[in-house]
């Protein structure tokens, strides 16, 4: 009896707690879509340049950033 739970609770929040977690790598891997490709020699140091491809192919502001423009002014 793990955490003073029945055996089926426990494997039922333990399922529950893995499907989330998978659930949300997958989100976040699908949002920012990382360059998964080792290119053949690897850059000198400074030489790296990342950028979001996630947000690269908005058309659109970020609703935050819509909001606080008229701060900038």
């Amino acid at each position: 009896m793990p955490a003073g739970v029945s055996w089926s609770h426990y494997l039922k929040m333990f399922g529950a707690s893995a499907l989330s977690m998978f659930a949300g790598a997958e989100l976040v891997h699908r949002y920012y879509r990382p360059d998964l490709s080792v290119p053949d020699v690897p850059p000198k140091p400074g030489e790296l340049h990342t950028e979001l491809l996630g947000l690269k192919g908005r058309e659109s502001k970020p609703e935050m950033m819509v909001g606080l423009e008229h701060l900038k002014q």
